[in-house]
This record gives structure tokens, C-alpha cells and sequence, in this order.
């Protein structure tokens, strides 16, 4: 291939890798985030990108079908670094979905307002306040710098094994339970202290009607925890931008 072609094929995978990154990291890929938005950054960072890449290696025997399999590499090697970004992001939603649950408002819905669907009250809250948290820790920079590292340790045409991909994507699951759970260990501690007061006062006093009387302390009692949680939810930030750094690029 000569010099044109082999820029003009760089700059379409590093295009390739960055849309799909866009399509499934968080904040990126928000519907709230106009689609012209989104083109633009991405043409724009895959061009910065590109100035900076040798473009790739491609010999004179290179098909049609070689080409095709470095964009699909492209696209899942994106997709791999989305995913595990999203995944250690939504380990703040797990903890709210779990505290929801043991407040009985699993059913309780409201707009979100970054995907435009509906999703539970508490996950929102928690979701919000640990954007603006990231926000402010510049963490969103991060991510572009995780791009360019990412391009400095496998160039356009050049990718990890899937089998590395897959392992990684795997572990960030993981972390994203273990996270999570961390995070609500508190309440499930106290709604497990509570759980036992509410069976002996069934037990002392079989005429209480123990399940209406149980919903209001399992609202306010949650609450109350949600609140005590809000520090622990900002150290989880760092905790997250280091997790981050320790797992990627793979």
C-alpha cells in the first residue's frame, strides 16, 4: 500500500476503536450526549489521535478479509475498554439497587436522566452524586489519557489477545460485585438487626401488624443509611480511578 492509503486505513481504525469506546463508556455514551456530539469527538480525537500513531504495517499480500478482521478487532478491543469502565462505574448502582431492595422500594421507579429510561430512585441518586465526584476529580481526562495509552501499547492494526479481553472484562465484573457490595455492607448489616427486632416483637406481640409497621422503619432507616453513605461513595473515587489504572490498557 503506499503512504495515503496505509494514513487513510490508520485513521479509520483509530476511528473504529474510539466510536465503539464512545458507544459504551460511561458519560460518553449517555443519550443525553447529542449524536453530533459523539461523531464529533470521536473524528476529532481519532484524527488528534492519528497525527501522533505510525500508521500500520500492511504488506502487499493484505485482502479484503485481513482488513475486515483488524476492524473487528478494533471494535471488540473498544468494546473491551468500555465495558470495564462501565462496569467499575456501576458498582455505586449496585450498592443502590441493594439498599433499594432491602428498603422494599425495588419497584419504585423514576426517569433517569442521563439514558431516558426508568430505573430506581436510589441508584440514580447515588449515580449522580458520584458523577459530579468524578467530574470534579477530572476523572472524565482520564479516560482520553487511557485512550492514548491504550494506542501507545497496541497501535492502529494491534490488539491483545481475546482471551486477555475476555479475562479482563471478566475481573472488572467481579470488582463491580465486590465494589458494590462493600459499599452496602452497612445496610445490610442494619437491616439485618432490624429484621430480628421486628421477628421478636412478632413473637412478643403476635396482634402487631409487623408488615405495615416494618415498611415506614425500612424507609427511614434507609434513608438515613443512604446519607451515611455519601462519604464512602467519594473515597470509592479513588478507588476506582486506581482500579482503572491497574487494569487497563490491557
Amino acid at each position: 500500500m503506499t503512504f495515503t492509503s496505509a494514513t487513510l486505513l490508520g485513521f479509520v481504525l483509530v476511528l473504529t476503536r474510539l466510536s465503539v469506546f464512545f458507544a459504551t463508556a460511561p458519560i460518553f455514551s449517555w443519550i443525553t450526549i447529542p449524536v453530533r456530539i459523539k461523531v464529533g469527538l470521536a473524528l476529532f480525537c481519532s484524527f488528534f489521535f492519528s497525527l501522533s500513531l505510525s500508521p500500520p504495517e500492511i504488506g502487499a499480500g493484505v485482502g479484503l478479509l485481513e482488513v475486515v478482521l483488524m476492524f473487528m478487532m478494533e471494535g471488540i478491543y473498544g468494546l473491551s475498554l468500555g465495558l470495564i469502565l462501565t462496569m467499575l462505574y456501576s458498582a455505586v448502582k449496585v450498592c443502590g439497587r441493594i439498599l433499594e431492595m432491602q428498603m422494599a422500594m425495588s419497584m419504585a421507579q423514576e426517569m433517569d436522566p442521563f439514558r431516558g429510561e426508568r430505573q430506581q430512585p436510589l441508584s440514580i441518586l447515588f449515580e449522580i452524586i458520584f458523577l459530579l465526584l468524578l467530574l470534579s476529580a477530572n476523572v472524565h481526562h482520564m479516560f482520553l489519557e487511557l485512550l492514548h495509552t491504550s494506542f501507545e501499547a497496541f497501535g492502529p492494526g494491534e490488539f491483545p489477545g481475546v482471551a486477555g479481553m475476555t479475562q479482563a472484562v471478566i475481573e472488572a465484573g467481579s470488582m463491580m460485585l465486590v465494589f458494590g457490595l462493600r459499599l452496602a455492607i452497612p445496610a445490610l448489616v442494619v437491616f439485618t438487626i432490624l429484621m430480628v427486632v421486628l421477628a421478636v416483637m412478632a413473637r412478643i406481640a403476635p396482634e402487631m401488624n409487623i408488615l405495615f409497621l416494618s415498611l415506614p422503619f425500612k424507609v427511614g432507616l434507609g434513608l438515613l443509611i443512604a446519607a451515611y453513605l455519601v462519604p464512602y461513595i467519594q473515597t470509592y473515587v479513588s478507588e476506582y480511578a486506581n482500579a482503572v489504572g491497574r487494569m487497563l490498557p490491557i
